[in-house]
């Protein structure tokens, strides 16, 4: 046994060697190496994980006949002699949290085993399975598959409060108790055994955690929280901007208009060379600096644009190029081809290219600049080939397709992301499919081709439980429940593709719908964008299922239709019951108070498509309703309110929107706070603060504030405000107070 650095353990047994590494108080990293070389995975050798910067946590050694015991301030970890067994107890909560009870390996395999608990249970996984959220008794097989699993996760959480990430691209099986009761266990074709443990006393620190590892996400330009239209394949510029017209005749608000694989001249065009179809979209070359082509006519309606890409490009020459790992002889190629990757022949010098898409000496943003010039704002990576397997590829970094296949869909979003950022110099928004761990640090994502239905809910959370805030569907826009669902979650989408799938040629009702619904969203942006904002520090998602923010009633656990957003909003879809945690619940359509910890038959009324609850304490911060953002100044905030009897806080988020000045510290944070007590609340607003804080002072609060008796007088900074400022509407149980500048203290007795 040899102590290799401050934090890092290793004990040879054999042939074998067993390696720990603390990475924190209460993080760590387990291998074992079957041949005594410790290996880094994919994720290690491009940087989707990445320990996190600070000193190392001091780590106390024992020896023992048995082994050695390694002790931080919040773990102790118990190696037994042979290397294959692990325990891992909480000491804070002074319990077993982990037990490694065996490690096999075979060729081109290692199976790891665990002790389970009776009682234990695992959620995690990603988007691998939709229809349930814990997985005891099956089976979670981990491989980026079109339709039935486009973002399957190496990561899980135990409910004794430990936190798994498998360090690996490969195809990963892990069966949680289906094959024996009292046992679970993985198979990684990797052949090593590398994982990382994270204790934590509830699900959002293992996330918080993990997420230090892999990446948080990234906040996004404020026009991503509105409302997208991708226009019909088959479009051509007339139909698109008359589209886009139409938005803004029905008054129905829209940030951005997406255009799917017909805009390309070529459809699906995998290439380089890429450009608009001549026939549909007839620019000059002259036009397209404006102003007077199509999408010049978009961006005067206030429309984001967003193009479908394709792309089967060989994106490991970039990333090898940045570690300056690559052979100067190989960059000197030119383009080869087909999907195939690299042949190498004794008889050739270097290498022979059969990847006749890929220019090793290009990354692939940069054919795209051309686009982002014209007014392209974002991109959306289709599944296409990267959600296909590729058996004969090999690529320029030596890996072939078993090792390739998960990473790809990261190193994608990765270099969109960074890709632009350079080249516009403001927020990208990247927007794909597929992924695999460390994905939620650089994209957003749509469900793919699942539908806007219950198992699409299911598949969200799924990716919503592993920190995922960024996420959407496509909008089942011709029923209710598809609608009410389509407008309340993270980022919200119509796609046509080959349909008509238009608000307004819907019918008159669901028109109406949709129009109430987007402007409804409209007014939400302040609020989305403010826990946005917290998602970005914690890790936390904008989409909650109801386990992770209730996670020891057990009632939560079956619950896949209903979800918060943000924390105060819950939303139930699809179906006419639902259940309430504990606290008192609000029904923002009737103003029906609901008393929680029980499952109720709900109703809503005719215009609407489901439920729609205040949790006790939510504070909702609500604009004006805008076309786009930006149309108008976030001058006047409405904030509704349902106190709790108790002190709850929400800290409203303010920065430019867009550029990447919030990362210097250029915003501004000013915090809300309500209370109740029988026959009197008390509201605050505090004084904006933060390098944005001139920008945001000034504004103006008006508020609506359920409040369960009948008020005498309501006082504003000690004054009395007259009868003409405050309203009360008896049969909501709500108080109406005009707008007012801020800082003040309400008090309404």
């Amino acid at each position: 046994m040899k102590k290799s650095s401050v934090n890092m353990f290793e004990q040879s047994f054999g042939r074998q060697a067993a390696r720990i590494t603390f990475i924190g108080e209460k993080m760590f990293r387990f291998q074992i190496a079957p041949d005594g070389v410790f290996r880094d995975s994919g994720l290690n050798r491009y940087g989707f994980i990445k320990p996190p910067s600070g000193a190392a946590p001091k780590v106390k050694l024992t020896r023992g006949r048995g082994g050695l015991k390694l002790e931080t301030a919040a773990l102790r970890v118990e190696l037994a002699a042979g290397g294959g067994r692990l325990r891992v107890y909480d000491k804070r909560r002074r319990r077993e949290i982990m037990r490694q009870t065996g490690a096999e390996f075979s060729a081109g395999s290692a199976r790891v085993r665990f002790k389970a608990d009776p009682g234990e249970d695992w959620i995690g996984f990603g988007d691998q399975t939709r229809s349930r959220l814990y997985h005891r008794g099956t089976v979670a097989d981990l491989w980026v598959r079109n339709v039935k699993s486009y973002l399957p996760v190496p990561f899980f959480m135990s409910t004794r409060g430990a936190g798994t990430l498998v360090n690996t691209t490969h195809h990963l099986v892990c069966d949680m108790c289906r094959s024996r009761k009292g046992e679970y266990f993985w198979d990684d074709p990797r052949g090593a055994v590398d994982y990382y443990v994270f204790a934590g006393a509830d699900f959002a620190e293992m996330v918080d955690a993990c997420t230090e590892l892999t990446g948080k996400p990234k906040l996004p330009p404020v026009w991503a929280f509105g409302l997208w239209y991708l226009c019909r394949s088959q479009a051509d510029a007339y139909e698109a901007v008359n589209d886009a017209c139409n938005f803004r005749r029905e008054q129905i608000p829209c940030d951005v208009f997406g255009f799917e694989p017909g805009w390309m001249e070529t459809y699906y065009d995998y290439s380089t060379e890429k450009k608009w179809s001549r026939e549909r979209f007839p620019v000059p070359s002259y036009a397209w600096q404006g102003p007077n082509n199509f999408l010049n006519a978009l961006k005067r309606m206030g429309f984001k644009v967003e193009l479908w890409l394709c792309n089967n490009y060989d994106l490991t020459w970039e990333e090898e190029r940045r570690l300056r790992r690559v052979n100067p002889a190989y960059a000197s190629h030119g383009a080869g081809t087909s999907s195939a990757g690299n042949e190498v022949d004794e008889h050739l010098q270097g290498r022979d290219m059969l990847d006749k898409v890929t220019r090793p000496g290009e990354p692939w943003f940069e054919h795209l600049k051309k686009f982002v010039d014209q007014g392209v704002d974002f991109f959306k990576q289709d599944g296409a080939l990267q959600v296909l397997e590729h058996p004969d590829r090999l690529a320029a970094n030596g890996m072939h397709d078993a090792e390739l296949h998960n990473l790809y869909p990261l190193l994608y979003a990765r270099q969109m992301h960074e890709g632009f950022a350079a080249h516009a110099g403001r927020r990208p928004v990247v927007f794909t499919v597929a992924g695999w761990a460390g994905f939620q640090a650089w994209c957003g994502t749509w469900a793919g081709d699942t539908g806007g239905g219950l198992d699409t809910v299911g598949g969200m959370l799924n990716l919503a439980l592993l920190g995922h805030s960024w996420i959407t569907n496509d909008m089942e826009v011709h029923t209710p429940a598809g609608i009410h669902f389509g407008y309340l979650q993270p980022w919200s989408q119509i796609n046509s593709w080959n349909y008509f799938r238009m608000p307004w040629v819907q019918g008159r009702e669901l028109l109406e719908m949709h129009r109430f619904y987007a402007r409804f969203r409209a007014r939400l942006v302040p609020y989305l964008y403010s826990w946005a904002y917290q998602a970005t520090r914690s890790s936390v998602p904008l989409m909650r299922p109801l386990t992770f923010e209730y996670q020891s009633d057990l009632k939560c656990r079956k619950i896949i239709h209903q979800y918060l957003l943000g924390r105060d909003l819950m939303v139930a879809a699809f179906k006419p019951q639902a259940y309430f945690p504990a606290g008192r619940w609000k029904d923002y359509w009737t103003g029906a108070v609901v008393r929680g910890g029980r499952s109720l038959k709900i109703a809503w009324p005719a215009q609407r498509g489901g439920g729609l609850y205040v949790r006790e304490g939510g504070i909702i911060p609500m604009g004006p309703v805008m076309q786009y953002r930006g149309e108008k100044h976030l001058d006047e905030v409405e904030l509704y309110i349902f106190p709790g009897n108790f002190q709850s806080t929400f800290e409203f988020y303010d920065d430019d929107g867009v550029s990447f000045d919030h990362l210097k510290g250029k915003y501004a944070l000013t915090t809300i706070s309500a209370s109740s007590a029988p026959g009197r609340v008390e509201i605050s607003i505090g004084r904006p603060r933060g390098a944005y804080a001139r920008t945001a002072a000034g504004r103006r609060w008006a508020l609506t504030v359920a409040v369960d008796f009948t008020p005498r007088s309501v006082s504003a900074g000690g004054r009395p405000l007259s009868g003409a400022d405050w309203t009360y509407d008896a049969q909501r149980g709500e108080l109406k107070i005009g707008p007012r500048p801020g800082p003040v203290e309400l008090v309404v007795v």
